[in-house]
């Protein structure tokens, strides 16, 4: 079985436990990457196998020296190509950047860095971050690894492929209008766009400034909730960034129920167009939240009609500034 269908915490777990080496893990992912990569493309940019085990060496010895305890510590991740990565190409899929190589590493991947993980590369995406298919790259269409004829989503549609196809254990996407969300959705892996402002943007390329986030994607929950508390935080370079709490896995290691949340599912969501089999899989999330504890209201929200042309506006008006 490859090491990289486990999940993130249970393979940081092996790791800190001594079951597995940093580097079997990372040659676990780059087996995989070699193997699937020529029918799904999921990267633009795989770092060399000498630097990603040279990394791997180094976190070793840190986690041998128990300097490194975190729960990602030594598992492989990789990093959608719109987040700055000092030394190592970074071409939001476009060929305006075909020789891009940035002099700064962005804040949510050096957390990422700093807590142990090791980049294994850089996926693919709609150019810029327009789009939700993963057609529009410049290098080449990404395939759903679940159906090869189906699109995995976009725009972090590599991130989304490569950890369901067990090309990375986790990645890092980013989500203007559904890019994290949409995708993993296609996919079957778990993802997650944080409230603005709880990741720091700092070295994100910016599509929509007042609406892009960094977030996690995952194979479940669990490693999701320990990928955002490794990334979450306040940053003084973002001048956004405003989350003087982040958040840690503390938050729901300590949590036995769902007592005193509280749940709102808009009624406005399930009318025309909502495939049946989704919204029954919504009902049914909801009622496993009741019978946890949480207290699960349906609501109206006429003003939902609204959000995609207001999105629009938004997003490209603030497209065009940036880029």
């Amino acid at each position: 079985m490859s090491l990289m269908s486990l999940t993130a915490v249970a393979l940081g777990k092996k790791v800190q436990a001594g079951e597995v080496t940093v580097e079997e893990a990372v040659l676990d992912a780059l087996e995989q990457i070699e193997k699937k990569e020529d029918t799904i493309h999921s990267y633009v940019t795989v770092l060399e196998k000498e630097a990603i085990l040279e990394k791997a060496k180094e976190i070793q010895k840190k986690i041998d020296a128990g300097e490194l305890t975190g729960p990602l510590a030594g598992v492989p991740v990789a990093i959608k190509d719109n987040m700055c990565t000092e030394g190592v190409l970074t071409t939001c899929s476009s060929k305006i950047l075909y020789n891009f190589v940035p002099t700064y590493t962005s804040e949510a991947v050096k957390n990422l860095e700093a807590a142990g993980a090791v980049i294994i590369g850089k996926t693919n995406m709609d150019e810029f971050a327009m789009g939700s298919t993963t057609e529009t790259s410049a290098y080449g269409i990404t395939r759903n690894p679940h159906n090869t004829n189906h699109v995995p989503g976009g725009s972090s549609g590599g991130a989304a492929a490569s950890v369901a196809a067990d090309e990375s254990i986790i990645a890092l996407g980013s989500d203007t209008g559904g890019s994290i969300r949409q995708p993993c959705s296609f996919c079957g892996v778990t993802g997650l766009k944080p409230t603005y402002g709880a990741v720091s943007r700092y070295g994100l390329i910016a599509y929509a400034s007042s609406l892009d986030q960094i977030g996690p994607i995952a194979k479940n929950a669990l490693d999701a909730a320990a990928m955002f508390s490794v990334i979450s935080g306040r940053d003084e370079k973002d001048g956004t960034s405003c989350n003087p709490n982040p958040f840690t896995l503390d938050d729901i290691k300590n949590a036995k129920d769902l007592k005193g949340k509280k749940i709102g599912i808009p009624s406005d969501y399930f009318g025309e167009g909502i495939d049946l089999d989704v919204a029954a899989k919504v009902k049914e999330a909801a009622e496993v939240m009741k019978s946890l504890g949480a207290e699960v209201e349906e609501f109206s929200m006429p003003i939902v009609k609204y959000a995609i042309p207001t999105y629009y506006i938004i997003a490209c008006a603030e497209a065009c500034s940036n880029l």
